[in-house]
C-alpha cells in the first residue's frame, strides 16, 4: 500500500550537514498497525513526514498504491494529505479559537468550496458529531482546546484525522504528551479503528508496551530499517 524506496534525507544548518535517513526501505501493508521505534535522532518522525508528503526526500521515492507521490505538484500533495492520509501528532495542533467540533470539521471546510460546504454542512456536521461520540467527546462539542484535557485534545485530533475517511493514519508519538493511563486509552482507540474499520496505521513511538501490541515493529538504526524485531527484543528497551 505504502512504500519507501531508498530514502535519503539530510538536514542543513549553516555549514553543518546532518544525515538522518541513509537509503531507507519500508513497506506498509494494507490494514496493518505498524510501529516504528528507534533511538532519538534515528529519523522516525522524518520518515513519517516523508511517507505523508509533509516533506520530500533528497533521494529515493515514496509510492502509494504503486504510484509515486513524493514528486507530485504541491496542490496534488495537499489533496492527498487532505483526502488519503490522516495525521495525529504529539502536540495535537488544534486551532485555539475554534471549538472541538469546529476543529474536527476543519479538513472538510478546507476541501469544499463555499457553495459545496453550505450544501453539505448539515451532513458533515452529523458525521463530525458521530466521530466525536465515537472518541468519547460528545459532551465536549462546543469546548475550546484550552477547556480540554490532554487526552481530550488528542481524541479531538483523532476525530479530525478521520473526518475525511483516510486510508492511512500516520501517528507521531500520539501518547508522548499524555500520562500513562490516558495514553493507554488513546492506543486502545487506535486499535479499535484498525480492527473495526480496517484502517492502516503507521505509528512512531518510544513506548515499548505500546509497540508490542501492534501487528509489526520495525526499528530504525543509522538511517535505515533493521530487520523486523521480536517483541521481546532488547532493542525495544532502548527506545
Amino acid at each position: 500500500m505504502l512504500t519507501a524506496i531508498n530514502l535519503h534525507k539530510t538536514y542543513r544548518k549553516d555549514a553543518i550537514l546532518t544525515p538522518v535517513l541513509r537509503g531507507l526501505d519500508l513497506e506498509v501493508l494494507p490494514g496493518e498497525f505498524l510501529s516504528i521505534v528507534g533511538m532519538s535522532g534515528s529519523g522516525k518522525s522524518t520518515l513519517l513526514h516523508l511517507l505523508g508528503t509533509l516533506d520530500r526526500p533528497d533521494e529515493g521515492e515514496v509510492r502509494f498504491d504503486g504510484k509515486r507521490i513524493d514528486d507530485l505538484r504541491a496542490d496534488k500533495r495537499d489533496r492527498l494529505r487532505n483526502e488519503t492520509f490522516g495525521f495525529i501528532f504529539q502536540f495535537y495542533h488544534l486551532l485555539p479559537e475554534l471549538t472541538a467540533l469546529e476543529n474536527v470539521l476543519m479538513p472538510q471546510m478546507i476541501s469544499h468550496s463555499v457553495l459545496g460546504w453550505l450544501g453539505r454542512r448539515r451532513a458533515l456536521r452529523r458525521r463530525a458529531e458521530e466521530l466525536m461520540e465515537r472518541v468519547g467527546l460528545s459532551h465536549r462539542l462546543h469546548h475550546r482546546p484550552r477547556e480540554l484535557s490532554g487526552g481530550e485534545m488528542q481524541r479531538a485530533a483523532i476525530a479530525r484525522a478521520l473526518i475525511n475517511r483516510p486510508r492511512v493514519l500516520l501517528a507521531d508519538e500520539p501518547t508522548g504528551n499524555l500520562d500513562e493511563d490516558t495514553g493507554r486509552e488513546i492506543v486502545s482507540l487506535l486499535h479499535d479503528l484498525n480492527r473495526q474499520d480496517g484502517l492502516t496505521i503507521v505509528m512512531v513511538t518510544h513506548n515499548r508496551e505500546i509497540a508490542a501490541g501492534t501487528d509489526r515493529v520495525v526499528r530504525l538504526h543509522a538511517g535505515r530499517v533493521e530487520s523486523p524485531i521480536a517483541l521481546s527484543s532488547p532493542f525495544l528497551a532502548e527506545t
